[in-house]
């Protein structure tokens, strides 16, 4: 088994970026029901009021060329208001409506509700794939797409999700983050797993894309276990993290307007393309766009902080890194026929109007 728990004959290789390539951004937005992070998983947590907000962010990625994922949960694609919402975006350009599996909110109703069970790859392989069938048709009865995008709840991908995956058509999945390790709850570990993409499944026909994320610092090994030592609740007191981010020694950052600063997602941005790196996954949850939905957006205030970091960073990867927009298919696409734009020289790219 490898680690993130899939067998190992259901693995590729990582796929290389040819040098001189266009870095290429995917942005990833999961459009999930809102419910209280800090409270135990609840089956009547089904509220989707704040994908409305969803149409402000779009226009800002209308504006600049932007390929927007979102990947839906059931309770979205089920509500009548939210399935409009979705609809709508679905016809917009660049548009890719995917599937993003919460198993407690998702029939059928079988399995406890618990910790271990909110990661979909924990589940029977019977009851994974079930429940990723239910979200799939209600996205084709409601929004009027089959996905063929996917990414797990929780980014809980287990041992049989990448046979799912090939079984029902989907060709894209975006589970795997990194160097996030989440074995303290039941969930998988991705802290030795690198941002670079990889064929998995037994056909090798679906592209995994990891959500973009990593150690950056002078610490290049042990960085994993250096920073669970930092972390460890008996030392919170010396606050360890900071104090190594401060000294430039070790930070772990992922690519999201959640919590880090453009500042962070600028660094961590650098780093992987000093190493080679050249897909990038910029992830949000569509809740963090109404205030008190989520622990990052707490008011009107820390709202428009964010979607103006959020446009800060996409026209830094556009024009100051000379990036472009994909939509994961075209990724897919391209991977597959070696179909790849050469680095054009920086070009400025037109800022958008404030939102």
């Amino acid at each position: 088994m490898n680690e993130f728990s899939q067998p190992a004959s259901e693995v590729g290789p990582t796929v290389p970026w040819p040098a001189g390539s266009r870095p290429v951004l995917i942005v990833l937005i999961d459009a999930e029901e809102e419910f209280d992070w800090s409270k135990e998983f609840d089956r009547r947590a089904t509220a989707t009021t704040a994908i409305h907000q969803l149409v402000e962010a779009q226009a800002l990625f209308d504006s600049l060329g932007v390929h927007a994922t979102y990947v839906v949960t059931h309770p979205v694609a089920c509500n009548k208001g939210s399935a409009a919402v979705m609809r709508d975006l679905a016809s917009a350009r660049g548009v890719t409506i995917g599937a993003h599996l919460h198993p407690w909110v998702t029939p059928p109703f079988e399995e406890q509700v618990s910790v271990s069970n909110s990661y979909p790859g924990n589940l029977s392989g019977a009851l994974e794939r079930e429940k990723l069938r239910c979200v799939a048709l209600a996205l084709r009865e409601n929004v009027g797409v089959m996905p063929r995008v996917y990414q797990a709840g929780r980014y809980g991908f287990g041992p049989r999700t990448a046979t799912t995956l090939e079984e029902l058509g989907f060709e894209v999945d975006f589970s795997p983050a990194p160097p996030f390790d989440f074995r303290a709850e039941g969930g998988p570990d991705y802290s030795v797993f690198g941002p670079e993409p990889r064929w998995i499944g037994g056909r090798r026909e679906v592209l995994s894309i990891p959500v973009t994320g990593a150690y950056v610092g002078f610490v290049n090994q042990h960085a994993h276990a250096l920073y669970r030592m930092a972390t460890h609740k008996h030392l919170s007191w010396a606050r360890l993290p900071a104090i190594f981010s401060r000294v430039g020694a070790i930070d772990r950052l992922r690519l999201s307007p959640e919590g880090f600063a453009l500042g962070d997602m600028q660094r961590l941005t650098r780093a992987l393309l000093s190493r080679g790196v050249g897909i990038f996954t910029l992830s949000f949850h569509a809740p963090s766009l109404s205030p008190g939905c989520t622990p990052y957006v707490r008011d009107g205030a820390e709202r428009r902080q964010f979607l103006d970091r959020l446009r800060a960073y996409l026209e830094y990867f556009l024009g100051e890194l000379g990036g472009e927009s994909l939509s994961p298919l075209e990724l897919r696409r391209r991977l597959r026929d070696g179909n790849f734009e050469a680095q054009p020289k920086p070009a400025q790219v037109k800022r958008s109007a404030a939102l």
